[in-house]
Formats: structure tokens, C-alpha cells, sequence
């Protein structure tokens, strides 16, 4: 079949590295892709939320199967526009409906939904710069550090956690009455702070049956220790090891099955990935959010570990057949690590020549920000590749991912040598 992915970073890159060599596929596109995406599927000028052009790419391509990476496309709707027109209600699309997707478009609506299912969360209040005294008063009521989130997208940005109080309530006042994180934060979700380790659950599901794929924990601050600010992710591993097979089926009892089943409760159309952000503290799982599509860069360590064809498990989502297909992983470990312009999360420049793509062994280079220009490969965002290993263990994967990655460069190149320091 001829199939579509929309996005263009390093989790697109993957998805088509992984559809490429299924037996069912027989032309693939990306949307708007990248360098990386380019030498294996062709790239197409298009804009992921403009619902409109895709419809006319699918008719006139002939295709069966769209594939949503990113989340804006999913909030605004993109699998309801599908279902609506005559000419796409028989596409494959592999992502949530809108309102389905809204568990990752609100924070409030993901919080509602927890407590609606009894799976276990922190405590939280929401508020609105109505609210904004209720909400200083909220604040003072809690132990630090005090974690403040943006109720809308904010691409990955729009959480808050700090030490000091005044600190808190100015940030909450920002956020309220200043739009730090624009429309986004035009309502705030404050919750209690939960002390433990983090990992990412990922589940394919059909809205009836699921898969729970590999874990995977990333490193999400851009300096080492995991200081520093907020990025996208710079690095990632699966499986995570403390996730031992008590951990897990708690997880399996106590969060993955209460999530769909309240999908299917509420009669939500889920058809699609569920990644669940857990923190274990103590001996238990909690969710700190959900998101409605693949992690970025957990992508890059979840894929490369099924052996499964791809494209028969999402044919097997859109069919509501989840449950009549096996899932097959490979049982090494494998380690990505993310190279970012200097500069990044903030200021950066674009544009710069990445050298030695072609020397790598024994790695896969998943590209995210970048670009062709004049025959060169070129910076176009601020996660620029990520090198990802697969080894018998995590330690041994991440020193294959480090070796090549000195063969990489271009300008003001930066990466952590840290991946992986707390386990």
C-alpha cells in the first residue's frame, strides 16, 4: 500500500526507517520530512495541519495509510476530518480522534480523566487568571517544589516546577494574566510535586485492544546531571531497568487497563498510541501525564526494538483487530543519544554543515533537524540527529552511540555524555 507519514523529525525519520522495510509497503512519503527521510522515502512540501492539502496528496497518490506523528494535527482534529469526508473514511489513519487527543490538548481534561478512572496521579486544582488569588492561595497550601503546567500545548515548554513560593506565585501570575506560554497557559494546572524516577509506558491501542511496547526513559534538561533547561529530549534508553515485571504489571493493572477501558466507557474513537509519563515513587507507579502519539526521541529506542511489521500492526489499530497480531521485540538494549545546536533550547543558527553521516557503523542516525542545501546536509532545528544503538545491555549500546558520534560534526555541535547517569 501507499502510505503517508506526517512530521518531520527524528520520530518520523524512525516510523519510516521501520515502514520502509515492511513487505506491505509500496510507496512511502513524508510530510514535510527531513534530509534523513529523504533517502528512503520521497519528502512532500506540506504543512501536517493543513487538513485540505493532505486530503488532496491522499486522493491523487492513492493513499491507504496516514500515519500522524506529531500532536498538533491530532488536537485539531485531523482523524475527525478524515471520518467526515467521503473520500478519506477509508483510509488507515493511525491517530486518536480529536477528542481522544485531548488528553494530551488539555491538562485538565487528562487530569478529569484519571480521576474519572481512579488511576493513580498527583492531586491538583486548575485555575484561570479569574481565579488567580485562589490559585497564590492554592500554592501556599503545598509543600515545595510547586509544579505549575500550562493546560494547552506549549511544545514541551509549558511546565513550571520551583523551589521558592513568592517564585511560584509570580510564575502562576505570568502565566495567567502575561500569556508567558500564550493561549496555552490561559488556564494553569497546579499539582502536588511527586519525588521518584521517571519512565515513558507506550501502548498501541485500537480503542478495545492494546499492545504495551517497549519502555523507555528519557533525559529531557540540556545540561548533564539533568540541570539546565527543558528541551525536547536529549537522549533516551529501552527498556528502562528498573522496570522489573512487578513494576510492570502494576502499571499493566492499575493504568494501562483502566486507560482504556475508560476510552472505551466514554466512548472515545482511539485509534492509536497512548504514551503514558510515569514517575515510580517508592514501589509505585503514577502518571504524570499522557500524551497522544510517539515521544520524541523515545521513538528512536522504542522502534528499532520491534520486530513485528509496523505496518500490519497499525493496519491491525485501524481495524479494531489489535488482538488477532503478535508483537515481537528484540531483546537487546538500545540507547539514542540527541546532537543539538549550540545555542539550544534557546537562540541557535541553522544552516550549518553536518560532516561524517556517512562514516557511522554499526548505529542508526535518525535525522530530526535537518535539511538539504546544495547537495549538503544541513542544520534546520535545534535537535539536530540522534545515534541510536542497539547491545546486549545499555552501557554497551551507548558506547557504540558515543564512538560514532565523534565522527559526526558541524558548528557549535553539542550532546550529553551523561545518557543513562542515574540507573
Amino acid at each position: 500500500m501507499n502510505i503517508l507519514i506526517l512530521g518531520s523529525g527524528g520520530r518520523e525519520h524512525t516510523f519510516a526507517y521501520k515502514i520502509a522495510q515492511s513487505k506491505r509497503c509500496d510507496a512511502l512519503f513524508v510530510a514535510p520530512g527531513n534530509a534523513g527521510t529523504a533517502t528512503i522515502a520521497t519528502n512532500v512540501a506540506l504543512s501536517v495541519t493543513d487538513f485540505p492539502a493532505i486530503e488532496a496528496f491522499v486522493v491523487s497518490n492513492k493513499i491507504e495509510m496516514v500515519v500522524v506523528g506529531p500532536e498538533d494535527p491530532l488536537v485539531l482534529g485531523i482523524a475527525d476530518y478524515f471520518k467526515a469526508s467521503e473520500a478519506l473514511k477509508n483510509v488507515h489513519l493511525i491517530g486518536p480522534s480529536k477528542e481522544g487527543a485531548a488528553l494530551e490538548g488539555s491538562k485538565e481534561r487528562a487530569k478529569e480523566f484519571m480521576v474519572a478512572h481512579k488511576i493513580p496521579t498527583a492531586a491538583y486544582q486548575s485555575f484561570t487568571d479569574e481565579t488567580l488569588a485562589e490559585g497564590k492561595q492554592f500554592l501556599e497550601t503545598l509543600k515545595p517544589p510547586y509544579v505549575l503546567k500550562a493546560d494547552g500545548l506549549a511544545a514541551g515548554k509549558g511546565v513550571l516546577i520551583l523551589n521558592d513560593l513568592a517564585e511560584a506565585q509570580q510564575e502562576l501570575e505570568n502565566m495567567l494574566s502575561h500569556s508567558k506560554f500564550g493561549v496555552a497557559s490561559s488556564k494553569v494546572v497546579i499539582e502536588e510535586f511527586l519525588d521518584g524516577i521517571e519512565l515513558s509506558v507506550f501502548v498501541l491501542t485500537d480503542g478495545k485492544n492494546y499492545k504495551v511496547l517497549p519502555t523507555a526513559k528519557d533525559y529531557k534538561r540540556i545540561g548533564e546531571g539533568d540541570k539546565g533547561l527543558n528541551t525536547g529530549g536529549m537522549g533516551a534508553i529501552s527498556p528502562v531497568p528498573f522496570a522489573d515485571e512487578v513494576l510492570m504489571q502494576k502499571i499493566e493493572e492499575r493504568i494501562v487497563k483502566p486507560t482504556v477501558n475508560g476510552l472505551q466507557k466514554e466512548n472515545i474513537d482511539y485509534k492509536g498510541f497512548v504514551f503514558i509519563g510515569l514517575i515510580k515513587v517508592g514501589d509505585e507507579p503514577l502518571v504524570i501525564e499522557y500524551n497522544v502519539r510517539m515521544g520524541d526521541p523515545e521513538t528512536e529506542v522504542v522502534l528499532p526494538r520491534i520486530e513485528s511489521d509496523l505496518v500490519e500492526l497499525f493496519e491491525a489499530t485501524s481495524l479494531q483487530k489489535l488482538n488477532e497480531v503478535s508483537l515481537k521485540l528484540d531483546p537487546r538494549a538500545a540507547t539514542t543519544v540527541m546532537l543539538v545546536s549550540g545555542g539550544y533550547p534557546e537562540a541557535y543558527e541553522k544552516g550549518k554543515e553536518i560532516k561524517g553521516i556517512e562514516t557511522i557503523e554499526d548505529s542508526i542516525v535518525f535525522h530530526a533537524g535537518t535539511t538539504e542545501k546544495e547537495g549538503k546536509v544541513v542544520t534546520n532545528g535545534g535537535r539536530v540527529i540522534a545515534v541510536t544503538s542497539l547491545d546486549v545491555d545499555y552501557k554497551k549500546a551507548l558506547k557504540k552511540s558515543y564512538k560514532n558520534i565523534e565522527k559526526l560534526s558541524f558548528d557549535r555541535m553539542y550532546y550529553r555524555t551523561d545518557i543513562g547517569f542515574d540507573l
